[in-house]
């Protein structure tokens, strides 16, 4: 009967391929919330959505020609199936988070002491 033929696999087809990242209804609402109050202070000015494989960012911009200010991202679901959300400045992580709540306290008003 003979050998069995050989079967060839690639390595890369069995990599675990990270799956695009997207914002929810729910998520997409909050953050264009908290984008429309600082467009109202005249704070902020564009934003920017970008959804790759393991990731989604929502950049927001000063101007529309500078560096983003701020990037909110939302990676991939783990287990459990919550993602880790993490609040950049430039290359400085503001705050990592469990859930898209917690992250956007970074941007809540701090509380001043009034005489």
């Amino acid at each position: 009967m003979g050998r069995p033929a050989e079967t060839v696999f690639r390595l890369a087809d069995f990599r675990r391929r990270q799956r695009p990242v997207f914002f929810n209804r729910s998520e997409l609402n909050r953050l264009l919330g908290l984008y429309s109050r600082h467009v109202m202070s005249g704070e902020w000015r564009d934003y920017a959505i970008d959804h790759g494989p393991g990731r989604a960012v929502f950049s927001i911009y000063r101007h529309t020609h500078e560096r983003a200010l701020y990037a909110i991202i939302k990676g991939p679901s783990g287990p459990d199936g919550h993602s880790p959300w993490v609040v950049m400045s430039g290359r400085e992580r503001l705050v990592q988070a469990a859930t898209l709540d917690e992250a956007l306290r970074v941007f809540a008003p701090s509380l001043r002491l009034v005489r």
